[in-house]
């Protein structure tokens, strides 16, 4: 009795972790569109809490909403958090994830950061190796606050 219900716990947890992230798609033209124009001389800061109450500092790019579209090609605006992570695929099938409000973009490469505890995780990859974005809510307790 103790296994089925454990069984039956596992297989709803299951479900409701995969129905809760939706994955949204942004072409990577409408990537660059998003962050033609950005610097580091127009970044804000930002305070984000932690799932411990911890609170970091840092600057990133005034994005509130992030234009993407559903996998029936539906357009879908997105309110920027520090718990929306962003995936690339490049040529080679390769994935990196970083978080959004992390991320820097030149107009060549893009620049991001894999963990928020950890800063020595800094990747970059250039824009031209990218094939396909994809963004999500890792549903992680992360928050803005003021």
């Amino acid at each position: 009795m103790t296994k089925m219900f454990l069984i039956s716990a596992l297989l709803i947890g299951l479900i409701f972790f995969f129905s809760s992230c939706k994955t949204y798609y942004i072409p990577v033209d409408s990537f660059k569109q998003q962050f033609a124009g950005m610097d580091t001389s127009n970044m804000r800061q930002v305070t984000t809490q932690g799932p411990a109450g911890d609170r970091v500092k840092y600057e990133t790019y005034p994005i509130d909403y992030i234009h993407a579209v559903d996998k029936s090609g539906n357009p879908v605006t997105i309110l920027n958090s520090p718990s929306i992570e962003i995936r690339f695929t490049d040529t080679s099938n390769k994935k990196t994830v970083f978080y959004f409000d992390l991320i820097r973009y030149d107009g060549e490469n893009i620049t991001g950061r894999q963990s928020r505890f950890i800063s020595a995780f800094k990747k970059t990859i250039p824009i031209s190796s990218v094939k396909k974005i994809e963004v999500q809510d890792g549903k992680k307790n992360f928050r803005y606050i003021k």
